[in-house]
C-alpha cells in the first residue's frame, strides 16, 4: 500500500493565478533555500566527503512530492507508493536502503532524510536530503568492498523509519545505527547536518507561504514545474528523432578479473516521449559494479544533460518526468536482483551520461560531448597509527572532462558540478600522508580541435602502515574522440615500494597493505578530444606546453611542430598536410581498438592482464573451467 498522509487540516488547495512577478520571486527564493541547504550541510558536517567535496544531494519538492529545485531528481514519489507507513506532522523519514526504495538511493553509504512540510496541519512541501557517509560497517574500512557479492557484505541497511516521530526525537534508533560504524562521530555529525539542512529549506518554505499564501505557493510551484515541462517538450520535439538510434559503452570489469561488461541504450521519439530501451546490457555482476537505476533517477541524468546540453538557463525539475519512458531489464547490470551487491555502482553511473551524450550526439554531432565523464575514481587508507589512533580516509578523485563543442574539457574535474577537491592542507592535516604532487598529466586529453581535459596524477606518501582500496575504472576501455577527435588516455595505478621496485595496482583493488613511506601515483584517464585535431591554433598548443599541459611530442598529434616553445610554422604546414593526406575520413566517434585488440594489447600497454569475458549463467568460475 502507498504511504497514508496523514492531515489535520484536508482543505483542498484552491486554484489561483500567479503573476510572473510573484512567480520570479518564489523560484528566486526557492533556489536560495536549496543553496542555503548546501552551505548548512557543509558547516555541520565532519567527514571530508561532505564538508570538503559536496557528496550531498538536495531537493526541495512540491506537496504531491516532485522535486521543483534541487540536483539529484526526486524519489519521493516512487517511495511513498512503496512506504507503508503514516506520513505525519513532525516526521521525519531516514533510510539508506537502495532496494527498499526501488533504486531511489544507489547504495548503502548514501543517507537519505526525507522531511514533509506542514503549515496549519496541510502538507505544503517536502525537503529532503542525502549525502554519502564515509563508513556504515561491513567487511572493509569505507563500507564499499568492489569483491563484495551480496548487500549484506556492504555496512549497515536501514529501510525507511521514523528518526523523528511527530515531533519526538528516536535516540535508540540512533544508537543502534551508530553502533555499525567505523566512524561514529563523524556519521552523528554527518546524519544531523542532513537534518538541519532539510529543516532551514522547510522553514524558508513556510515563511513564503506565509508571505505569499499557501495557494499560491502551491500553485506558483506547478507553474515551474509546467514551465519544465514545456521547455523540455521543445527539446524532445527537436533533438529526439522517431528512429532508433543505439549506443553502447562498457565498465571495464568488476574487480574480480572479469569484463568488460556492456551498458547498451536504445532511444527514440514516440508519441511525444522519448523512449530509453536498456535492452542488451549485460546480466548482473557477481561483484558489486551493479547499480539498481531508478527509472526516475535515469530520466533525471536525461534531463540534467538535455538542458545543460541544450539550454541551461531552465531551471531543473520533475516536471518533465511524464515525457520519459525508461525501460530497464531485471537481473541486469543496472537492475540486478537482491541481493546483489551495489556499492561500487559509481562507475555504471558514471558511465551512464557517456552514453546519453553518444545517443544524443547521432542527430546532432554539432552538440556531442566526447566520452570523459565515465566514473568517480575513490581511494581509501584506513589504519591504526603509532599513537593507537584509528585513522580512515574517503577521498574522490577526478578525471579529465570530455572536449565539448564549446571548448576544451577541464584538466581533473568533477563529473558533478557541485563537486570540489579536498584541499591537500586538510589531508595532510587530518591523515598520516604527504601529498609529493599534484599536477595534470601532460597530453592525457585527447587530441582535437578541442582538447579532451587532462587527467591528474595524485602523488601521495604513506605515513602510516595501512590498508588501501582503489575503486577507479577507463583503465581498459579508453574514452573516445568525437567528430575527428582522439580518444583520451586511460587511467593508472602505481606503487612505489621503499626500495625503489614499482607495482602497478589494480584500478580496482581490496585491502591492499601498505607500508609507511611507500607511493601510490594516483592516475586517472583524461577526456576525449572533440573535432579535427589539425584546426586548432598551433600558437595555444606553443602556450599550453608552456603551461605543462602538452609536451613537444604531444603537439604533433595536432600537427605542430614547437622549437624551443615557439611554433616552427613552415613545419607544422608540411606535418599537417602529411597527416591530411595519410589519414583516412574523419568519423563521428573515434573508439579507438575494439575490445579484442584491447585484450591482446593490454598486457603491454597497462602492465595489467585483460580482463576475461564474463560467462551467464552459471557460477562464473565454474564456466571459466
Amino acid at each position: 500500500m502507498p504511504a497514508h498522509i496523514i492531515q489535520a487540516n484536508t482543505t483542498p488547495f484552491q486554484p489561483v493565478t500567479v503573476d510572473p512577478v510573484t512567480l520570479d520571486i518564489i523560484e528566486n527564493a526557492l533556489r536560495n533555500a536549496r543553496i542555503e541547504m548546501d552551505a548548512t550541510l557543509v558547516r555541520t558536517a565532519m567527514s571530508p566527503g561532505i564538508r570538503e567535496q559536496g557528496d550531498a544531494f538536495p531537493l526541495i519538492a512540491d506537496h504531491l512530492g516532485r522535486m521543483v529545485v534541487g540536483q539529484f531528481g526526486s524519489y519521493i514519489g516512487p517511495f511513498l507508493e512503496g512506504y507503508e507507513g503514516t506520513v505525519e506532522e513532525g516526521d521525519m523519514i531516514f533510510l539508506s536502503d537502495p532496494y527498499s526504495v526501488g533504486g531511489a538511493i544507489s547504495h548503502c553509504n548514501d543517507w537519505l532524510v526525507l522531511l514533509p512540510v506542514f503549515k496549519d496541519g496541510r502538507l505544503i512541501a517536502y525537503t529532503s536530503m542525502f549525502g554519502h557517509q564515509s563508513d556504515i560497517g561491513g567487511k572493509v574500512p569505507g563500507s564499499m568492498p568492489i569483491d563484495a557479492t551480496s548487500i549484506f557484505q556492504e555496512g549497515v541497511r536501514i529501510p525507511p523509519v521514523k528518526i523523528w516521530k511527530q515531533g519526538v526525537y528516536n535516540e535508540d534508533l540512533l544508537k543502534l545505527v551508530m553502533h555499525q560504524v567505523r566512524t561514529p562521530d563523524w556519521c552523528k555529525a554527518d546524519l544531523n547536518a542532513l537534518i538541519a539542512s532539510c529543516r532551514v529549506a522547510a522553514r524558508r518554505v513556510v515563511e513564503m507561504a506565509e508571505r505569499f499564501g499557501d495557494d499560491v505557493f502551491v500553485a506558483a510551484t506547478g507553474l515551474l514545474l509546467e514551465r519544465n515541462h514545456r521547455a523540455m517538450q521543445h527539446l524532445i520535439n527537436t533533438s529526439v528523432s522517431q528512429e532508433k538510434v543505439s549506443f553502447e559503452d562498457y565498465v571495464c570489469d568488476d574487480g574480480l578479473g572479469y569484463g568488460p561488461y556492456k551498458i547498451k541504450c536504445t532511444m527514440w521519439r514516440e508519441n511525444g516521449r522519448v523512449v530509453l530501451d536498456f535492452d542488451g546490457t549485460d546480466p548482473q555482476s557477481e561483484a558489486s559494479i551493479n547499480f539498481l537505476l531508478n527509472e526516475n533517477m535515469m530520466k533525471m541524468f536525461f534531463g540534467i544533460y538535455m538542458i545543460m546540453v541544450f539550454d541551461p538557463q531552465i531551471l531543473f525539475n520533475d516536471g518533465y518526468y511524464p515525457l520519459i519512458d525508461v525501460r530497464i531489464p531485471e537481473g541486469s547490470l543496472l537492475k540486478p536482483k537482491f541481493p546483489a551487491a551495489l556499492s561500487g555502482r559509481t562507475h555504471a553511473l558514471g558511465r551512464l551520461f557517456d552514453i546519453l551524450g553518444g545517443l544524443l550526439g547521432q542527430k546532432t554531432p554539432e552538440f556531442l560531448n566526447a566520452a570523459g565523464f565515465s566514473s568517480s575514481p575513490h581511494l581509501f587508507y584506513a589504519g591504526t597509527d603509532k599513537a593507537g589512533q584509528w585513522f580512515q580516509l574517503f577521498q574522490i578523485g577526478f578525471g579529465g572532462i570530455p572536449g565539448r563543442p564549446m571548448g576544451d574539457g577541464p584538466d581533473g574535474h568533477s563529473l558533478w558540478p557541485g563537486f570540489t577537491n579536498v584541499p591537500n592542507e586538510f589531508l595532510e592535516r587530518y591523515f598520516p600522508l604527504r601529498i609529493e604532487r599534484y599536477e595534470t598529466v601532460a597530453d592525457s586529453g585527447g587530441a582535437g580541435l578541442h582538447r579532451g581535459g587532462n587527467g591528474i596524477n595524485m602523488v601521495y606518501r604513506f605515513l602510516e602502515d595501512g590498508v588501501i582500496a582503489i575503486h577507479d575504472d577507463r583503465w581498459f576501455v579508453p574514452p573516445w574522440g568525437v567528430n575527428g577527435g582522439e580518444p583520451g588516455t586511460r587511467a593508472r595505478k602505481v606503487l612505489i615500494k621503499n626500495d625503489g621496485s614499482q607495482i602497478v595496482l589494480p584500478n580496482k583493488v581490496e585491502d591492499y597493505k601498505v607500508k609507511a613511506g611507500e607511493q601510490l601515483q594516483f592516475i586517472t584517464w583524461g577526456g576525449g578530444g572533440w573535432g579535427d585535431p589539425l584546426q586548432r591554433d598551433p600558437a595555444l598548443l606553443a602556450k599550453e606546453l608552456k603551461q605543462g599541459l602538452v609536451t613537444v611530442e604531444g603537439a604533433r598529434r595536432y600537427g605542430v611542430v614547437l622549437v624551443g616553445g615557439e611554433v616552427d610554422t613552415p613545419a607544422t604546414e608540411a606535418l599537417r598536410a602529411e597527416m591530411r593526406e595519410k589519414r583516412g575520413e574523419l568519423g563521428t566517434f573515434n573508439f579507438g581498438p575494439d575490445i579484442e585488440t584491447l585484450r591482446e594489447r593490454c598486457l603491454a600497454e597497462t602492465g595489467l592482464p585483460a580482463p576475461k569475458q564474463p560467462v551467464w549463467p552459471g557460477p562464473r568460475h565454474a564456466a571459466a573451467a
